[in-house]
Order: C-alpha cells, then sequence, then structure tokens
C-alpha cells in the first residue's frame, strides 16, 4: 500500500520541550480530542479512534562495528474506515 505523507516535522529541541509537546498530545487522547499538528503555514488535524493500534519501536542505524544513530518512535495507527485494530499484547514503559 502507498505511503502519503500528511505532515512531517523535524527539528532538535531540548527534552523539557518535547515532554511538553507529548503531554499535549496525551492529553488530547485523554480528552478524546483531536490532535493539530502545525509546523509554519502547514497544519493537519487527526482524530484517533477510541482504540487505535499503538506502536512503539527502538532503532539503531548505522555501521555494525561503529556508533550510529539511536531513535525511539512512537505511533498512532488506525483504519481511516472503522478505526479498529486487533489487540497484539500489553505495552509496558519504564
Amino acid at each position: 500500500m502507498p505511503e502519503e505523507v500528511l505532515f512531517k516535522s523535524e527539528s532538535e529541541q531540548s527534552r523539557a520541550e518535547i515532554a511538553s509537546l507529548l503531554r499535549r498530545v496525551a492529553d488530547n487522547l485523554d480528552d478524546g480530542e483531536p490532535i493539530t499538528l502545525k509546523a509554519g503555514s502547514e497544519s493537519v488535524t487527526l482524530e484517533p479512534p477510541a482504540r487505535p493500534t499503538f506502536e512503539v519501536k527502538a532503532e539503531r542505524e548505522g555501521p555494525t562495528d561503529a556508533p550510529g544513530e539511536l531513535s525511539v518512535e512512537f505511533e498512532l495507527e488506525w483504519d481511516e474506515t472503522d478505526g479498529e485494530d486487533a489487540d497484539s499484547g500489553q505495552l509496558e514503559i519504564e
């Protein structure tokens, strides 16, 4: 299935700034509100369903014998038509 990027933003920010943005997303999820992403003149509003799929991924990119780049990715996914996906296990974050 082809992928269409609706919005993309990448910028270096402090841990506190990132935490604030993630808190805003968490608050909107708690309140059942849409999530609006804005950067410059670009924006997109998404309305996650009550039970989206939550994917967490930790990656290391680069050569196997030298330092690389580490990342952690958080992703919410849902089908545009019904928003319901199967549950694949309980995630814990410590």
